[in-house]
């Protein structure tokens, strides 16, 4: 059966860097505050009994309020989505051999995108100067799970010969620094290209689940600021034990599903690459699915949680540094 398979893989980052000091020098009553704020109240423990292994890897972190973030990196104000996105298509491409018009799909899966309402694809076409298919997946922080998924997909039906996914994450801009949300979050962006498999190479399996549970934990809001509207990432009340359980059941789920799909065991597996949108979470997903920790590759001490981004991004690390970097970085 013909398989997809990964031919190139980039990433780019803003060039800014923000460290904790940031706060502590421009909104210090933030910091004396912290545990009162939407941080706070959603990465904490309140309930009595045995802690889940979510919140027992989560226990030492809580004392930090930047919950054990080091550096994040950030879009200047004036800087789109595309500033980082056009970088990451071009790597891609070069690091294939390839030109805009080899590709003959491309998918975009920004979060959010530059427009609102309307996705990045067509506008990277164009700055591309691809020809062909374009459209728009979002599945909020699985987006470019979900992308690699439906290009894999299109491509297996022969309905397209090499497929360009770009995800982008800008967080940044939907976060004010004076929100404590902002401690754990950056920009990044991926972008990866997929052909038809000529040979046993390729993606094995996968296995998705949607998370309907988290639907009141995170969303976007308008906002009316200094007279005009903008979009705001908000927590609910549900959010702490939404996200925890939510981890919980996905991570098992999902991982030990695409390992049956694929015809292997999870101890076949010599490197995992997962979502790491917090601090505690590549060792929550070693001790969940009992894998060595050494083997999952963390990069959230170089980049926080950079939402659809996080996946490539390490796995970029993983192969750009060797499997390593796990334990190090």
């Amino acid at each position: 059966m013909p398989r997809a398979n990964l031919r190139s893989l980039a990433i780019a980052v803003p060039e800014t860097v923000r460290t904790n000091d940031f706060w502590k020098t421009h909104h210090p009553g933030l910091l004396a505050t912290r545990e009162q704020r939407a941080l706070g109240r959603v990465f904490s423990v309140e309930r009595a009994g045995t802690l889940t292994i979510f919140e027992q890897e989560m226990l030492p972190y809580l004392d930090d309020p930047f919950r054990g973030t080091v550096e994040r990196r950030v879009l200047r104000p004036d800087e789109p989505a595309s500033a980082i996105e056009l970088p990451s298509a071009r790597a891609a491409l070069a690091a294939a051999g390839l030109v805009a018009a080899d590709v003959d799909l491309l998918i975009s899966c920004a979060f959010p995108s530059d427009q609102p309402g309307i996705g990045n694809a067509a506008y990277l076409a164009r700055a591309l100067g691809l020809g062909g298919a374009a459209f728009n997946v979002e599945s909020a922080c699985s987006s470019a799970l979900v992308g690699l998924d439906v290009a894999s997909a299109l491509l297996v039906a022969g309905r397209y010969a090499r497929v360009l996914v770009v995800t982008s994450c800008v967080y940044s801009r939907v976060t004010r620094p004076d929100d404590s949300l902002s401690f754990t979050i950056g920009d990044a962006a991926a972008a990866f290209v997929l052909e038809r498999s000529t040979d046993d190479a390729g993606l094995l399996g996968f296995h998705n689940v949607h998370t309907a549970e988290t639907c009141d934990a995170l969303a976007y809001a308008l906002a009316v600021e200094e007279g005009r509207p903008v979009m705001r990432m908000q927590t609910f009340p549900a959010a702490r034990e939404a996200l925890r359980d939510s981890a919980e059941k996905t991570v098992d789920e999902c991982c030990r599903g695409a390992a049956r799909a694929a015809g292997v065991s999870l101890s076949d597996v010599a490197v995992f690459v997962c979502n790491s949108p917090t601090a505690w979470f590549a060792s929550f997903f070693a001790r969940k699915l009992g894998v060595p920790r050494e083997r999952v590759v963390d990069t959230y001490p170089r980049y926080a949680n950079v939402g659809p981004a996080l996946w490539p991004t390490a796995l970029h690390l993983a192969a750009s540094e060797g499997a390593c970097v796990a334990a190090t970085s």
